[in-house]
């Protein structure tokens, strides 16, 4: 440790720290524009100059290392003077746009301006202009004489994203930031950039001139696509959310969110929510209030319980329900006598429940691995804030490992980060390839092998990374999850974990991927799964959140099976399933309902509504809850979603990521049923610019 003292106050800081740590540890303000605590230092905006005692001339903090007995002094007034000449080069060619600037209210060179900027300029000159670049449908660069040149955006990209899709050109007052080529910047983190931008260089395009920041209430909520679990500000003005952007959690999400998380928003003022229930009467949809949508529900679930049997009823759930949501489905449907519920729409394999599949780790731990092996996973779009930790471990010494598909890796660019040892194959193949993997550490180890295994040299460099470096993980992907074979991969991994001293565990698909497994939401004691379900075994099917088309591996013969049943009951905020459905029952969204979603770590995290519900939508637990009271169902009248909580998490299966299936190395039939990145859930389609992207552009990659 090494003591400095900063304007009087003695300070205790690591070696090797800069004088901006120091000040940031004893809560001392330092202006600056180019310093953030998650990049790398630049000190090219020179607004944090210091008065550092024997220095020739005032020096940057955020790049000055301290020293033992080091004197620094943030308030002098040689450092204030320095400090209000930065501030005056800063605003030579800065536009007088404030009035209009989307940025007015949250800018960091408006806020500092008050402090150390002048009442006048000396320059009198024609201030510079900066055409503005078309770099797609998410970020705007209209107003780019606004841009500073602190580089926050270009070392993002680098850094984080780990997809360098900005630079610098030129240089002095003919610098600029832009694309090169006239690229798009497609990565998708891309929206964070608007987030560290200090200024209204880099705007929303979707929020765009759409509000003013004082005029938004800020409410805190939970993301509801991946299983990350990011923290969100929801931002609302007249009962709509207007935008969206992170909320700091160091353990979560750090201070980054997803683009499908900062822009999915769009699809919740859409056109095509579902306001009223529907009934369809003569092939023809009509609104009806909800008495008479509950009770046609309630009378018609009878029936055919009593013409063909409780067996026949059944409920497809979506994991990106929550908790809440999916325990009261399966309170009714269990309450109906039946044992027909799952959330696996996407598996291709239905093991018999044996514990909560989780990651196996914190998420914050991804950040500090120093050996990983991903298996069936495109993950930097399946998990782009799993695989922005990945990419932390990988630039401090982490050696990645990747046994996927070609199409999951299809250049070398694909992860946006360096790979060791990548095994590419169809999904058939992904067994065999872990039990080359098991083999070669068998050899190594001199243990007995699980399975037949063919030393290949990629497998043994796999083998031997593996079995070096002390913190390790092997994660299953979607892919993996959903593979025909997936109870074989699973048993692989956890032999070869158990072998390395290696975590294993699943990334997890959905929001609420873990949480539905908590909430029960699979068959117990032998009743159908969703491929049984999804194959025309129903004569009454509840469908959650879901369209089964496409959320699961069905696809379009989902819709067809479907339509064979006497009734199909969709509870959706959106006007889907219309085809096949005969009633339609519009429910809340995630943001206009309280309820929890529990991460791929297991974190569980509740949140409340931050709009009301729109028209005539309502929350998805209250009408399960009053539907299952019509249909006489006990022990299910719950005042608060809270309550519905405590009874789901009364007695929470244990988390486990063992299995006890045999190991088969046949390939498997069938492919993963894989979502494109924004094609994951009913909001994501729905949001106009995302499916704008190249991303929701290129063909889905298992």
């Amino acid at each position: 440790m090494v003591e400095i003292e900063l304007d009087g106050q003695k300070v205790e800081v690591v070696e090797g720290s800069m004088v901006m740590h120091a000040a940031e540890k004893a809560g001392t303000y330092i202006p600056h524009f180019c310093y953030h605590k998650k990049l790398s230092i630049a000190a090219n905006c020179r607004m944090c100059l210091v008065e550092v005692e024997k220095a020739p001339k005032p020096m940057p903090a955020c790049a000055t290392p301290v020293t033992q007995g080091m004197i620094v002094r943030t308030k002098s007034d040689r450092a204030i003077a320095a400090q209000k000449s930065v501030m005056e080069f800063l605003l030579i060619n800065h536009p007088l746009d404030c009035p209009i600037c989307d940025q007015g209210g949250e800018c960091q060179l408006q806020d500092l301006a008050v402090g150390y900027g002048g009442t006048t300029s000396r320059y009198e000159e024609e201030k510079r202009v900066v055409f503005h670049k078309e770099v797609g449908p998410l970020i705007s660069m209209e107003e780019m004489s606004r841009c500073i040149h602190c580089t926050r955006c270009v070392r993002f990209g680098q850094e984080v994203a780990g997809a360098m899709e900005l630079g610098m050109s030129h240089r002095g007052e003919h610098a600029e930031i832009e694309t090169f080529l006239g690229q798009t910047i497609d990565s998708e983190l891309s929206g964070n950039m608007i987030d560290i931008c200090p200024v209204g260089a880099l705007t929303s395009k979707p929020f765009r001139y759409h509000a003013r920041t004082w005029e938004l209430s800020r409410r805190k909520s939970v993301a509801a696509h991946d299983s990350s679990g990011a923290n969100l500000i929801v931002q609302v003005k007249n009962n709509q959310v207007m935008r969206v952007v992170p909320l700091e959690n160091e353990d979560v999400n750090e201070c980054w969110i997803a683009d499908r998380d900062r822009f999915s928003y769009e699809a919740l003022n859409g056109t095509d929510r579902l306001t009223q229930p529907m009934l369809k009467q003569g092939g023809e949809w009509k609104e009806v209030d909800w008495q008479t949508a509950l009770e046609y529900v309630a009378n018609g679930l009878r029936n055919i319980q009593r013409d063909h049997g409780a067996n026949s009823i059944g409920a497809l759930v979506s994991p990106h329900s929550t908790v809440e949501e999916i325990y009261l489905a399966g309170a009714l449907v269990h309450g109906l006598g039946s044992d027909n519920i799952d959330y696996r729409l996407r598996n291709a394999e239905f093991g018999a429940a044996e514990g909560v599949r989780t990651l196996g780790t914190s998420v914050a731990s991804l950040s500090t691995l120093q050996r990983v092996l991903v298996v069936g996973s495109n993950l930097r779009k399946d998990h782009p804030l799993f695989a922005l930790r990945v990419r932390h471990a990988v630039r401090h010494g982490a050696q990645l490992n990747v046994i996927t598909s070609p199409a999951a890796f299809n250049h070398a660019d694909a992860w946006a980060m360096p790979v060791a040892q990548v095994v590419l194959g169809d999904a058939a193949a992904w067994a065999q390839a872990l039990a080359d993997v098991a083999a070669a550490i068998a050899a190594e180890k001199g243990v007995s092998a699980p399975a037949a295994g063919n030393i290949t040299a990629q497998a043994q460099a796999i083998a031997k990374s593996l079995l070096g470096g002390e913190r390790k993980a092997v994660l299953l992907g979607n892919a993996a999850a959903h593979h025909a074979n997936a109870s074989s991969l699973l048993a692989l991994a956890n032999w070869i974990a158990e072998q390395t001293g290696a975590s294993v565990g699943y990334l997890t698909e959905a929001a609420n991927t873990v949480g539905a497994q908590w909430a029960g939401a699979q068959p117990q004691t032998g009743g159908k799964h969703a491929g049984q379900m999804l194959a025309g075994g129903l004569k009454a099917a509840v469908l959650l959140n879901t369209e089964p088309e496409f959320d699961s591996a069905a696809g379009a013969a989902a819709a067809q099976a479907l339509g064979q049943a006497e009734m199909v009951v969709t509870l959706s905020p959106f006007k889907a399933n219309m085809a096949f459905s005969d009633v339609l029952l519009p429910i809340a969204p995630f943001t206009e309902t309280s309820g929890s979603f529990v991460n791929a770590e297991g974190r569980l995290q509740s949140f409340h509504a931050v709009v009301k519900p729109l028209a005539e939508t309502r929350p998805a637990w209250k009408v399960l809850r009053v539907l299952a009271n019509l249909l006489e169902i006990p022990g299910v009248a719950f005042e608060t979603s809270q309550e519905v909580l405590a009874r789901a998490t009364a007695k929470p299966l244990a988390a486990s990521n063992a299995t006890r299936a045999a190991i088969n190395l046949a390939a498997a039939a069938g492919t993963p049923a894989v979502a494109s990145i924004y094609q994951l859930d009913s909001i994501v389609r729905r949001a106009p610019s995302l499916q704008l992207t190249a991303d929701a552009r290129q063909e889905v990659a298992p």
